[in-house]
């Protein structure tokens, strides 16, 4: 039996700055949106009365990043490091990468490095951060 990936969730503290950045910067479209059952979020993720709204964004090739803003239980915000254990970040390909992050950088987006073309010259690649703090690793396939 194949395992695909399904998606990636992303909780965030601003809805709109999130759509912001993937929706309006990046280019992804609005897949779904809706406001969870409250007893089946507090059954599957053993919370307490949750109050949830999701909006799914798809790219061209069917991937989905999944949008979950919590009024109910209220999360942190935790700084993490490239290097933490876990999650560390995601990749995204993109077709030209300058543009890419000049367009980000002119909209105060922070990048961890500024875009280098591979040893193997096959990739140009750099990394930034989202509204959410979530590292995202940018790809142009040369």
């Amino acid at each position: 039996m194949p395992i695909n990936l399904r998606h990636i969730g992303i909780v965030t503290k601003n809805l709109e700055k999130s759509l912001e950045f993937y929706r309006d910067l990046l280019g992804f479209k609005i897949k779904t949106e809706a406001f969870e059952n409250k007893n089946f979020i507090d059954h599957i993720l053993n919370l307490k009365n949750t109050s949830l709204k999701t909006v799914k964004l798809i790219d061209n090739n069917a991937g989905i990043i999944e949008f979950l803003s919590y009024d109910n239980p209220k999360g942190k915000l935790i700084k993490r490091e490239i290097n933490d254990l876990g999650l560390s970040h995601f990749a995204l390909t993109v077709q030209n990468l300058d543009d890419i992050y000049n367009k980000l950088k002119n909209n105060n987006i922070k990048f961890i490095s500024k875009p280098t073309v591979s040893p193997d010259n096959k990739a140009k690649v750099c990394f930034c951060y989202d509204p959410n703090g979530v590292i995202i690793e940018l790809v142009e396939q040369i």
